[in-house]
């Protein structure tokens, strides 16, 4: 099972934002032999967010052959053109290492920062993944219409080795509907699924189709009462879930409980999970390497 790691967006435990936080973590994950480094999108949160590509493109020389992923960026919100361009950026200087996950995201409140209306979000998602596939190959833009501005030249420089598209999706039939057609990869939400329903989904696509399993909230501890405060006191409050819906669900507890978990995943044929540690990001990281993921068996 290949494994990646959330940059660290959101502050839980109080340390603060800063480079020198950011860079522990990439090379914790670098030199611990992880494949991929990622972020996530939001415009306005509810907490303080640093942007995403700005975290991969300050990394970009820290970050080795790992791949740079968004996991996802909004697509809907941030128009196709603007994305275009920074995933060409990201992608020329890191030498084609770039994974373009993609979805319309589920807050209002981003779509509001941008005045668009979010009832139109799934239509403007359709229209802004084709005409971005289109802007990072070099294609014809589709005919005039939808919701974006087709440009009249290329985008220059083109990415080198072209960009993956991976679409996010819970695992409806809908969502992996539009995965089938318009992606080039699937990324699922470890939060919002389970073993079980993933491995579903992954057969409705085909068992080599490119996925990931990403934003798995992450806290290893042998304290059953340390991970029981972060479920209740920390991820509930934060996901407005039930602490009990999330029991199981994430590698938050025993390194035996997570390896357990992700062994079930690894057997349903997921290969690759993206890790989010709650803080401490380069013990977690260490954690995982050397206590969780030898235990883990397809």
């Amino acid at each position: 099972m290949e494994v990646g790691v959330h940059l660290p967006q959101l502050d839980f435990d109080g340390e603060g934002f800063s480079r020198a936080r950011l860079t522990r973590t990439v090379d914790a994950a670098r030199e611990n032999g992880f494949a991929a480094i990622s972020v996530n999108d939001h415009m306005v949160y509810k907490r303080p967010w640093l942007d995403g590509p700005t975290m991969l493109a300050s990394v970009i020389e820290r970050s080795g052959q790992m791949d740079l992923a968004t996991t996802i960026s909004l697509a809907s919100v941030r128009g196709p053109v603007p994305l275009a361009k920074i995933l060409s950026a990201l992608d020329v200087l890191s030498d084609g290492r770039v994974i373009a996950g993609l979805g319309p995201g589920s807050s209002p409140a981003d779509y509001e920062a941008m005045g668009i209306p979010f009832e139109e979000r799934w239509p403007r998602f359709d229209d802004a993944v084709i005409l971005l596939k289109a802007l990072l190959r070099g294609d014809p833009t589709p005919a005039k219409g939808g919701f974006y501005a087709r440009p009249a030249e290329p985008l220059l420089p083109l990415p080198p080795r072209g960009v993956a598209l991976w679409l996010g999706s819970w695992g409806s039939a809908a969502g992996l509907r539009r995965v089938a057609r318009l992606g080039d990869g699937w990324l699922a939400s470890a939060y919002n699924t389970d073993p079980e329903t993933f491995g579903t989904g992954l057969n409705r696509l085909g068992s080599t189709f490119p996925h990931a399993l990403v934003t798995m909230w992450t806290w290893i501890t042998d304290s059953e009462a340390d991970a029981e405060r972060m479920r209740t006191e920390v991820l509930a409050p934060f996901l407005h879930r039930d602490p009990a819906d999330l029991r199981g669900r994430l590698c938050v507890g025993s390194p035996s409980m997570c390896a357990e978990l992700l062994s079930r995943y690894a057997q349903a044929g997921c290969r690759r999970v993206h890790f989010w540690p709650m803080g401490e990001e380069s013990r977690q990281l260490d954690l995982l390497a050397a206590e969780v993921l030898p235990r883990v068996t397809a």
